[in-house]
């Protein structure tokens, strides 16, 4: 049986986690082991510069900290190492960076994910991994509606230009 001040601080750990993910619009767990110390100070640095906080995790810590919260799924993906990746403003952001990590190192894996309370196995976290950034998505968007606005003004202006007409 730990003592009172080790299982204190355990129980202050959990409420801290707990809090952390409640504040979360998505996360993802992912197994680390096998990367080099340089690979994971560049992947450190992806997630640092999209606002993602990275960090490695005790199970019993994120277990008890999910199932808290209700979130039972995740027990079967909490073994070995893991890593948790957070994000509290881009829902595709830990996962579009780490499985882009994951695709280019055979040791490093998605093991599962939320998004807004939503669990994520690995399959929907690669796939959500495949998501532009929401940056992009926007600038897809306006790209796709100034087309059609300016092939009407270049209509428009050609038939100023024949009918010979000033504006």
């Amino acid at each position: 049986m730990p003592s009172a001040s080790v299982l204190a601080t355990k129980q202050a750990r959990v409420a801290e986690l707990e809090e952390k993910l409640k504040g979360a619009v998505s996360f993802v767990l992912v197994d680390y082991k096998g990367i080099t110390v340089a690979d994971d100070t560049a992947l450190r640095r992806n997630l640092r510069e999209a606002n993602v906080e990275y960090f490695v995790e005790k199970n019993t810590m994120l277990k008890r900290a999910l199932n808290n919260m209700g979130m039972t799924d995740f027990d079967e993906v909490l073994n070995g190492t893991t890593a948790i990746a957070i994000s509290t403003d881009d829902q595709t952001a830990p996962a579009r960076i780490l499985g882009e990590f994951a695709e280019k190192s055979e040791n490093f894996k998605l093991k599962a994910g939320c998004v807004e309370g939503e669990y994520f196995d690995e399959k929907k976290i690669l796939a959500l991994s495949k998501i532009p950034s929401k940056d992009v998505l926007l600038a897809q968007l306006v790209g796709s509606l100034q087309g059609p606005i300016q092939k009407l003004a270049a209509l428009l202006q050609a038939v100023v230009d024949k009918n010979g007409e000033a504006a």
